[in-house]
Formats: C-alpha cells, sequence, structure tokens
C-alpha cells in the first residue's frame, strides 16, 4: 500500500497486523481523492483540518495531508494500528507532520463534545468502520451532536457494497461509488440551524 498522489507520493505505508484492519486500496483511494478534488460540491483537500475515523493505517488522513490537507486527528482504539499511524506519520514526513497530525485513542462511535483546545471544527471527515456493524452512523451522529464538523463539512462514508444507503439525520447524500467489496458514500453535514 502506498500514497497515491501530492508531496509523499509513491511512499509505501505499513499496515497492521492481524485482521482487525481492511485499508482502503490504493486504487479507491487515488478515485476517492478524484471526486474530492474535483467535484463542485467539494471543498477540496488542500488546508482543509481532516478527520480520519475508524483509522486503521491512517491511510486516508495520510494521503489528505500529502494532497495539502493542513491538519489530520486519527481516531482509533487499536494499539496496533494508533502504532502503525505513528510509524507512518514518521516515516512519511521524517519531521515535517510535527504538529500537523495528532491520534486520538477514542471509540469513533463516542467521540463525546470537541474539546475548547482542540482548535477548529473540521471540514473532512472519513469514516472506514468495520462493515455491516452500524457504526458508521452511530459515528455521524456523534460528530454532528459533538460540534466536530463545521457546518456543510464533507464526511466521505466507506461501507460493504451490498449494503444500504446510511441513515444519516442531518446530511445530506451527495454522490456513492461502488469500488469492488466497497461502497463509498459522500455526505454533507447540513448547515447550522
Amino acid at each position: 500500500m502506498r500514497i497515491v498522489s501530492g508531496a509523499y507520493r509513491g511512499r509505501a505505508l505499513i499496515t497492521p497486523e492481524g485482521q482487525g484492519t481492511r485499508p482502503t486500496s490504493d486504487r479507491a483511494r487515488e478515485a476517492i481523492f478524484n471526486v474530492l478534488e474535483h467535484a463542485p460540491w467539494s471543498p477540496g483537500v488542500r488546508d482543509v483540518r481532516v478527520m480520519d475515523l475508524f483509522a486503521g493505517s491512517g491511510a486516508l488522513g495520510l494521503e489528505a495531508l500529502s494532497r495539502g490537507a493542513a491538519f489530520c486527528l486519527f481516531v482509533e482504539t487499536d494499539p496496533a494500528a494508533r502504532g502503525a499511524i505513528r510509524d507512518n506519520a514518521e516515516a512519511l514526513g521524517k519531521g515535517e507532520l510535527f504538529g500537523r497530525t495528532r491520534i486520538h485513542r477514542r471509540d469513533a462511535t463516542d467521540l463525546g463534545a470537541r474539546p475548547g483546545g482542540e482548535g477548529p471544527a473540521f471540514g473532512l471527515a472519513f469514516l472506514d468502520p468495520p462493515y455491516a456493524k452500524g457504526l458508521g452512523e452511530q459515528a455521524l451522529a456523534g460528530l454532528a451532536s459533538g460540534g466536530w464538523l463545521s457546518p456543510g463539512a464533507v464526511v466521505v462514508f466507506e461501507r460493504g457494497a451490498e449494503e444500504p444507503e446510511p441513515e444519516a439525520p442531518g446530511y445530506e447524500i451527495l454522490d456513492d461509488r461502488k469500488y469492488g467489496a466497497a461502497r463509498v458514500f459522500f455526505l454533507r453535514l447540513g448547515e447550522a440551524r
């Protein structure tokens, strides 16, 4: 698995050992970022604050950083996955990513309120939860209720190709694509009322 484009293009990523992580393929990642960089509804990636929930190896967030994202908060509970994210960020950035990344050891389905010192709300979030467990919908609800996302933020939500579209009150489905065994939904958080 490699970074597809940007400053770290072609650089290898490590994945955690075991069956607990299912990384998004390079090809699907490239397609997702092409949508984000060209769709008229997308904020793009450059200078955006990003969250990578159920982060696994951190490939989606690291790809965003490679393409110019300002900052990425990785949310992951598994210690091996957090170690892989840390190792990948250190290997890619060689110190350049210091201050542009943070790893949050928290359950993505139970984030709570965004801490005041966390900085501005996030404009882009990636959700790649285990398939067919309903965890993505729980995370979407928590992102909205906890104030983690800015109004109009875009969420890229990956689930199994045969799963239905997510029940996502407060979000608008902008697009949906199939990439092999995955189905990816592009959602936008409704404006604040």
